[in-house]
């Protein structure tokens, strides 16, 4: 588990404005629409992200990928969720949290992933354990890791949808650390 932020990595960044719809440059300002219309505001972590449109762009095409997977909108968030707490991503695991009971997820399962505590439905418990292995052990999962995720109910084409979820919010978690957007104030 990460460490918590310090004092000085819970100020904001002179290098990473928050920028607006108005300030942000031409060239991510529809990301930065898309994800103000999702959420019913602009995040503060995808407002310092416009300080690079490669960034936005990377994240933004990432996420649209990720969120073509077969695994279900709840499933998404789950792994998210774990991804988030692993990285250490305070901000990131408040959002995700609301965005997981939107997608459907019972309360129960919700407070379970944001507390670090164990999931009270089986397959999502073993989403969440096979995404903190994939995580622990760098894609290198064992046999039986793999073996308990799909017999769940997943399938090995999902087992590879959780790295592109992995490498998705690792981008988006690791940008948020270094713009100081990741710590709840």
């Amino acid at each position: 588990m990460s460490q918590p932020a310090t004092s000085a990595h819970s100020q904001p960044s002179p290098h990473f404005p928050a920028h607006t719809l108005d300030t942000a440059p031409a060239a991510v300002r529809p990301a930065l629409q898309r994800t103000a219309q999702k959420f019913g505001f602009l995040p503060l972590p995808v407002a310092r992200f416009a300080t690079s449109p490669l960034l936005v762009r990377a994240f933004d095409e990432l996420l649209a990928l990720f969120e073509g997977a077969t695994l279900s909108p709840v499933e998404r968030e789950v792994v998210i969720m774990v991804v988030a707490t692993e990285n250490g991503c305070d901000l990131c695991r408040a959002m995700h949290r609301g965005l997981l009971l939107r997608a459907g997820a019972p309360p129960a399962v919700a407070a379970a992933l944001f507390e670090r505590a164990p999931v009270p439905d089986a397959r999502l418990q073993a989403l969440a354990a096979f995404t903190e292995a994939a995580l622990r052990e760098r894609g290198q999962v064992s046999d039986a890791e793999l073996d308990a995720f799909v017999r769940a109910g997943f399938t090995a084409e999902q087992a590879l949808e959780v790295i592109v979820g992995i490498g998705t919010f690792t981008l988006s978690t690791f940008a948020n650390r270094m713009t100081r957007s990741h710590a709840l104030r």
